[in-house]
């Protein structure tokens, strides 16, 4: 059984920008097909909390040899989202300008739990456990469509 959602998707204007994509640009490193988000939606950085978007393009670069015929999203891209919008809520919440890495330090308890298939939108939650200047613990969920396909938690350190 999936675990109760940290924040209902469905509760939240998806097509508002409270991040836009430019601005992750500034804080992530990450470029070309491993962007994994186009735009945060809501964010609370009291709470460390924070709702991301990837709209699922069909011209997506696994789409061609991930499951050919029925491609879907790879899981650990679902965890990259996961720490890429995590990612963003550190280097805010620290007003780091993006100047300092803060990279992948794991992940745990991971479940898929349905697939993201081309022309979805996957609504990533995150909402951070543990938030200190060197390291951080996140807990993440993915929906689409309002079902949880994603769950897990993810972890930073700064590099």
């Amino acid at each position: 059984m999936a675990s109760a959602p940290i924040l209902d998707p469905t509760t939240i204007d998806l097509t508002r920008t409270a991040v836009t994509k430019e601005e992750i640009l500034a804080l992530n490193a990450q470029r070309e097909e491993f962007e994994q988000v186009d735009r945060i939606v809501l964010i609370d950085l009291e709470e460390g909390l924070a709702l991301g978007i990837k709209t699922q393009r069909p011209d997506e670069f696994w789409t061609r040899g991930h499951i050919p015929g029925r491609p879907i999203m790879p899981g650990v891209l679902m965890i990259e989202m996961a720490a890429q919008i995590s990612s963003v809520i550190y280097h805010l919440k620290f007003e780091t300008g993006g100047k300092k890495f803060f990279g992948f330090g794991g992940v745990n308890a991971v479940k898929f739990r349905g697939g993201v298939e081309p022309g979805s939108d996957l609504v990533m939650v995150v909402k951070a456990k543990a938030l200190r200047s060197r390291m951080a613990i996140f807990e993440a969920q993915g929906f689409v469509d309002g079902k949880m396909v994603f769950e897990g938690e993810v972890s930073g350190v700064v590099i």
